[in-house]
């Protein structure tokens, strides 16, 4: 591969996808060890200050990861594609700088409570902690997602001398498809933790770790991923239907259509040919595609054909899309199954354990499916009938490129490989009574309140 704006995607994606693995945990993360601290307040019962205890530890790992990793990735903005900037920096400017004043410092600061001061602050600083960290992880993602958002549904500006300016800041951050957009993401980092949860919970189970805090963390994640994963689907169908309205080419890469037709069929599964604009060995359910899409059978869906040669590559969102959707499915019937299992017995089983440990970073290839689909379903276009992805590269040399392209990749797979490794690590470690020590409770003055009747 000598072509540098090829290159130049693919390291950008390589760190998007190496990125987006730690926020997509952190997201939800923060939101589960809110819950565990308002039940025990709620109930004084200690393995739900036993199960914040050793998921902290995770998230502050995952936390950790997510900024260095955003850091290397807001580095490439000069380096890679100084293009983006000259031309639409004064929007995407201020919004970066939003997510790090209003989320970044917010996070960053109260973490430092929630890990080391369970012994040392009460019980409400600390909750109120915990719901700061939250909160700033969730207002993060909603700036990034705002100008991800605008990068596809571009709104509220002017192009003047070749720059973009903004006319209307609340146009800009809740363009079109934004709240489908951040809504989508939300619910998919809490399927990402849901599945996180159960499936580290299962394996400390299948180690015959049976104890309250661990039962009540693998409970709480089955509920949240059986409850979720229906949202999800209404949610993926009506941020689908306003994907057709604003970029319609996305749709029929996604969809396998190549030309425009009426009653088009839903591909179940299907080989495309960029070559013949072709799907070979195609299977589907006549006009299922159009009522899915428009909600009539005889719905017209615009094809490939429509679009010159402004469109998307078809088979990398053809098969990112049911990759997407299949991992969904399995999500649901096994998080259905765990509930039903639960509430019938009370316990999981060793084959279902399996299967949770099995799936524990299932979320992740979830994610990433649809993160693919999103943006290379952008293209040609970096800013959407803005900004082509070419005019906004730098004219940096291949080998240059390819080395650093290089460098990064193995980083990463070490980075990654370490962090599943210490996940699993902690999850032997907490499973070991001498390791998990019970934080007695602070009053608000500060004295630690005795515990099983002691002084």
């Amino acid at each position: 591969m000598t072509d540098p704006l090829m290159l130049a995607r693919v390291q950008f994606a390589a760190n998007m996808t190496f990125h987006i693995l730690f926020p997509t945990i952190s997201i939800a993360m923060g939101w589960v060890l809110f819950f565990f601290r308002v039940r025990h307040n709620s109930t004084g019962d200690k393995k739900w200050a036993e199960a914040y205890q050793f998921w902290v530890k995770i998230f502050a790992l995952t936390f950790a990861l997510g900024v260095v990793s955003g850091i290397t990735m807001s580095f490439q903005f000069g380096t890679n594609w100084p293009g983006f900037m000259q031309t639409v920096g004064n929007i995407a400017g201020p919004l970066l700088a939003y997510e790090v004043l209003t989320a970044f410092f917010l996070e960053a600061t109260f973490l430092g409570i929630m890990l080391f001061g369970a012994q040392r602050v009460s019980q409400r600083v600390l909750t109120v902690s915990t719901f700061m960290v939250a909160f700033g992880t969730t207002l993060s993602a909603f700036w990034i997602i705002a100008l991800n958002s605008w990068m596809h549904t571009p709104v509220g500006f002017e192009m003047i001398n070749g720059k973009a300016h903004a006319t209307d800041w609340l146009a800009i951050v809740f363009n079109p498809s934004m709240p489908y957009r951040l809504t989508h993401m939300l619910i998919a980092s809490g399927l990402t933790v849901a599945f996180l949860i159960a499936g580290i919970s299962a394996y400390r189970w299948l180690r015959k770790d049976r104890t309250p805090s661990v039962m009540a963390a693998l409970k709480t994640a089955i509920v949240m991923a059986a409850v979720m994963i229906p949202i999800q689907i209404v949610v993926g169908d009506m941020h689908g239907l306003n994907t057709l309205e604003h970029e319609p080419a996305k749709i029929a890469a996604m969809e396998g259509i190549w030309k425009t037709e009426k009653g088009a069929p839903l591909l179940l599964f299907a080989v495309p040919d960029p070559a013949t604009q072709s799907n070979k060995y195609a299977v589907g359910i006549p006009k299922l595609g159009s009522l899915i899409l428009t909600h009539k059978a005889d719905g017209e869906i615009k094809g490939i054909d429509a679009f010159g040669d402004k469109h998307p590559p078809v088979p990398p969102l053809f098969w990112g899309f049911r990759i997407m959707v299949g991992v969904g499915m399995l999500m649901l019937a096994v998080s259905w199954f765990s509930a039903w299992t639960l509430r019938r017995k009370g316990d999981i089983n060793p084959l279902l354990a399996r299967t949770l440990v099995a799936m524990t970073f299932a979320g992740w290839l979830a994610t990433l499916a649809g993160w693919y689909v999103t943006e290379i379903g952008r293209q040609p276009y970096l800013v959407y009938g803005v900004l082509t992805t070419a005019d906004a590269a730098s004219k940096i040399a291949a080998p240059m490129i390819a080395s650093t392209l290089a460098m990064y990749l193995v980083l990463y797979l070490a980075l990654t490989v370490t962090y599943i490794s210490v996940v699993f690590h902690l999850a032997r470690k907490g499973g070991k009574p001498e390791t998990a020590p019970y934080a007695a409770p602070v009053q608000a003055s500060g004295r630690r309140l005795a515990t099983n009747g002691g002084r």
